[in-house]
């Protein structure tokens, strides 16, 4: 059975039992506590913590996720991925233990056809009812039964939060696939006991001291993996061989030229550029890019990885993007955001492979000098440090580093690495704890969403509107009141203030009582559904249910609408410039200025620049209608609205319409037409990042003042050198050319002077060195290109074996000294006797061993550096005779 097959027959086994299939959530999960979406539970996360109320009580999902918290048993083992798909079936307080553990085994037995007889149940120790529903309902033989610990069968979210005991089905692959100890059996980590899935039942509440207290409505998460049962249901060893896998896998075997199979060491390999190939796919299509921070650098180091591990096969030209295709072609009807990305997937994985191929060679070029320090030193082991470097540093895996090692003959320090990787995880463990608060006062919240329900925002309609204050919170408390000179969070019934979303600031503005008037300073949303105005309290007094009349800060939210209307104009006049390529990667929405980042591989020429500004103007200045409205997700993408990368979304969407022209989907607040704009300019274009670039532009009354601002500097020059502003640009360049006339003038006289000074005597000190001529002079007002000149004359033409010049220029002093070849071959360096002098005038100096130059801010010690210099050239030149 084939996996699309598996996958379809699973999400219908649970929607005939009255569950809503959910489509898989993004891979950047909408949760500051994780990196990357590593099971089906997590788009549930805020259900099961009361955080959100739930259109459904059932849901069936296929979920993609990627865990790397075993990354090192990948190829190893028959079953660890880095990527998997997660089937999965929930319950938010609807059916429990009962009806998930029949479903669970009718499915695998009944629909799947797997064999009872090789079959496992794993229970918590102390879980006697799913264990009774096992044997009593289920009919499992109590021999195959299996009661293990906490560690085993018993999840939880943390230190506190919901939790419960979980029951695993277990699959006897047969002893073939056994580690062959006597005491192997359910819960030995080999293969041969291959969990298929997990069933958790979520029925208590873990508080701060460590105690179970049962939840008023339990709920169900599952999850099973699809390549597990794929392997077994297809009768592979492994998951590599499923179909999925296997495609990619033969296509690594086809571009490395080595069979898959023919040797332990190469088969590790094949399997690791296999996964890895599908785990980078699916993450760049979600849109994570590579960095050295949180999900950006488990990105990196998958396609690092993915290309070690391709040339240990001998593939020595990029290939990471041939494999993308691969994978496209084999999971994009499943999921279609690759299809449509694949593009620009491959661009930003052959960049990544690009850059990484330089990082081997520098990387490479250090532990060389690594090793060479080392020999010197007499040692046999690689430090700690090293190897820490390379991997921290310069992305080296650590596998290579010890294979590196191993050809040296030297042994590697891999406890000293282990003790910094250590260091390294407990100061990210500490950052975690620190932000324990956090999860404290997100309770709150929580009681305030569940006592008052959802903020009803009117903000589309009104920038002001009549409500009731139904909570107020101090420090993550709920609180009766406020008074004047207080900074508290405001929650009311209803709110034309928008919350800070999507990359748009929180609206300002007042809030008024018969008692009280309380500035909010800022609008944000700590739960979804549920604002917050944080507000200072001006004059009087506020308290909980009290009437209030809430009005935005107009002018501010008006700045902000035309701002944020600009940005989906910009998105859309950027992919017809640069092309499709071309998305959304983030957004500031300010009232006096916009923010975007976007994707794309090179800077912008001025040209393109041009282009975009002229094509976003353009658009403006027609005066097209912008139209919002909510409609169902899949239609919306099936009129091609842009998603954005990263983001989540739910059943119903709201899209945002500029005339035919862009068409998004977006909460924000926007201008009725174009024409509102005014106009946009384009300040600033940079990247931020590989393949990441921003733009910085201003609309309105900001894009006027700017202009002005600019008119202003254009006619006080204008007016300056006594032209017309049209004429300006001519004058300038006839100043330049002026300049440039002079420049030349001031050269050739210097020129004359210096030819004059080399050839002259008035300047000039001379000592007889161990029979060699030293010349040395203070010539003042020569840059150090003068200084250089001057020196080389000198040398030839007056045959001398050493020059050294000092000159003192704007309160600074340079110092050069030339050497003849003789004195070099002798062990002379011009760099160490421009230095020795150079350190007597505060400063220093580097070149070439026969000519170099140096300086400082000590111009009283010119003639002391120079006597110094000859001094060292005397030293130098004794020392080679002794």
């Amino acid at each position: 059975m084939k996996s699309g097959e598996i996958r379809k027959r699973f999400l219908e086994y649970f929607r005939e039992r009255g569950h809503r299939v959910v489509k898989s959530s993004s891979l950047i999960p909408d949760d500051p506590t994780l990196l990357l979406t590593n099971a089906g539970m997590v788009q549930f996360k805020p259900y099961f913590l009361g955080l959100e109320r739930p259109e459904f009580t059932r849901a069936t999902t296929c979920q993609k996720c990627v865990r790397t918290t075993d990354i090192e048993k990948v190829g190893h083992t028959a079953r660890h991925l880095t990527f998997f798909e997660m089937l999965g079936n929930f319950s938010f307080g609807d059916y429990y233990k009962r009806e998930a553990i029949p479903w669970a085994w009718e499915f695998l037995v009944g629909e799947m056809g797997l064999d009872p007889g090789r079959m496992y149940c794993s229970v918590f120790r102390d879980d006697d009812e799913a264990y009774e529903i096992w044997r009593d309902v289920v009919g499992i033989p109590e021999e195959r039964l299996v009661r293990l610990g906490e560690e085993d069968n018993f999840w939880d979210m943390g230190t506190t939060g919901p939790c419960g005991p979980c029951s695993e089905i277990i699959y006897d692959q047969g002893e073939g696939f056994g580690c062959g100890r006597p005491d192997c059996g359910v819960g030995c980590d080999c293969d041969r006991y291959l969990e298929l899935w997990n069933l958790v039942f979520m029925q208590f509440e873990r508080d701060e001291k460590g105690e179970l207290h049962p939840l008023p409505s339990k709920n169900i998460d599952t999850g099973l993996g699809l390549e597990r049962l794929a392997s077994v249901l297809q009768g592979v060893p492994n998951n590599f061989e499923t179909d999925t896998l296997a495609a990619v896998l033969q296509a690594v075997s086809a571009l490395s030229g080595v069979r898959y199979g023919a040797a332990e060491e190469s088969d590790v390999s094949l399997k690791i550029v296999a996964d890895h190939s599908r785990a980078f796919t699916f993450m760049v299509g979600d849109g994570v890019l590579p960095s050295n921070e949180d999900r950006g650098y488990i990105l990196r180091r998958l396609i690092r990885r993915a290309v070690r591990h391709g040339r240990l096969l001998g593939i020595g030209r990029l290939f990471l993007p041939d494999l993308v295709d691969v994978v496209v072609e084999t999971m994009g009807e499943a999921y279609p955001e690759l299809v449509k990305n694949r593009a620009f997937i491959a661009s930003i994985v052959r960049s990544e492979e690009e850059r990484f191929t330089q990082t081997l060679r520098s990387g490479l070029a250090y532990f060389r000098q690594a090793v060479e320090e080392l020999r010197e030193r007499g040692g046999d082991t690689i430090p700690g440090e090293v190897a820490f470097h390379l991997h921290d540093t310069l992305g080296f895996p650590l596998e290579l580093t010890r294979e590196l090692s191993r050809e040296e003959g030297l042994s590697l320090d891999e406890e000293g690495f282990a003790a910094l990787m250590e260091e390294q995880r407990e100061r990210a463990r500490a950052a975690r704890v620190e932000e324990g608060y956090a999860d404290q006062v997100q309770e709150i919240y929580g009681e305030v969403l569940d006592n008052y329900g959802e903020t009803l925002f009117t903000g589309y309609e009104t920038m002001s509107d009549r409500a009731r204050l139904v909570a107020v919170v101090k420090e993550g408390r709920a609180v009766a009141g406020a008074v004047e000179g207080e900074e508290v969070e405001f929650f009311l019934d209803r709110t034309p203030f928008y919350g800070e979303k999507g990359g748009q600031v929180g609206d300002r503005g007042v809030i008024r009582s018969e008692s009280g008037e309380a500035e909010v300073v800022d609008t944000y949303h700590p739960a979804q559904g549920l604002t917050s105005h944080r507000v200072r309290i001006r004059r009087g007094s506020f308290s909980v249910d009290q009437a209030v009349e809430a009005e935005v800060d107009r002018e501010r939210r008006l700045a902000i609408r035309r701002n944020h209307t600009a940005t989906h104009i910009l998105h859309y006049a950027l992919r017809e410039v640069l092309g499709e390529h071309a998305k959304q990667a983030g957004s500031l929405v300010e009232p006096h200025r916009l923010r975007f980042d976007f994707t794309h591989y090179a800077p912008l020429t001025r040209e393109e620049l041009l282009r975009v500004e002229e094509m976003a103007n353009r658009i403006i200045i027609e005066d097209y209608p912008v139209r919002a409205y909510v409609t169902t997700y899949d239609y919306a993408v099936s009129i091609d609205a842009v998603a954005l990368f990263g983001e989540k979304y739910g059943d119903y969407v709201r899209v945002v319409e500029v005339d035919e022209i862009s068409r998004e989907l977006c909460g924000g607040t926007h201008v009725a037409r174009t024409g509102e704009i005014g106009f946009l300019v384009v300040v600033s274009e940079g990247g931020i990042g590989a393949n990441m670039r921003r733009i910085e532009a201003l609309t309105g009354t900001a894009a006027y003042r700017f202009f002005r601002h600019r008119q202003d500097i254009l006619e006080g020059m204008a007016s300056s050198l006594r032209v017309e502003v049209e004429r300006l640009p001519e004058r300038v360049e006839r100043l330049r050319e002026r300049l440039r006339e002079l420049e030349n003038e001031l050269r050739r006289r210097e020129r004359e002077e210096v030819s004059s000074l080399a050839e002259g005597s008035g300047a000039w000190r001379e000592e007889e060195v161990d029979g060699r001529r030293y010349l040395w002079a203070e010539v003042p007002g020569l840059d150090a290109q003068g200084l250089r000149e001057l020196a080389e004359r000198t040398l030839s033409r007056r045959g001398a074996a050493a020059v050294a010049i000092a000159s003192v220029k704007e309160d600074k002093v340079g110092l050069v000294v030339n050497l003849s070849r003789d004195l070099v071959e002798a062990g002379l360096n011009a760099v160490d006797l421009v230095r020795r002098g150079a350190s007597l005038l505060g400063g220093g100096g580097g070149g070439r061993p026969d000519m170099a130059v140096g300086g400082g801010s000590r111009a009283d010690r010119a003639e002391e550096a120079l006597r110094a210099v000859g001094e060292e050239i005397r030293r130098k030149l004794e020392g080679t005779h002794a």
